[in-house]
């Protein structure tokens, strides 16, 4: 399988599940709230399969994740939950991609 498809798909699965995990919590424009994280974990996820840090996988994940969802974090003040999840995500994708 190609590291495009690779990343697509890492991306896409992270972006499901972020998304699935917001459904239940409320939102002044849910769609809209909704369509910025899921574009923004299927980012994330294909930028840490495509990227080739000199990092061990786990780690540049986590570094990935955290940066790219500091801008969301910063805009939405939420930044534990934004944060956290773009950490962890990255690193679960990291460590399976890169192991």
């Amino acid at each position: 399988m190609s590291i495009w498809l690779t990343g697509l798909i890492a991306g896409l699965a992270f972006a499901i599940v972020t998304v699935a995990i917001m459904l239940p919590l409320k939102f002044e424009d849910k769609r809209a709230a909704l369509a910025a994280s899921f574009i923004s974990r299927l980012t994330i996820g294909f930028i840490i399969v495509v990227l080739d840090l000199p990092l061990a996988g786990w780690l540049s994940g986590f570094l990935l994740g955290l940066i790219l969802s500091l801008p969301q974090a910063i805009v939405t003040r939420s930044y534990g939950p934004i944060l956290g999840n773009g950490a962890v995500g990255g690193a679960i994708i990291g460590l399976v991609v890169h192991h």
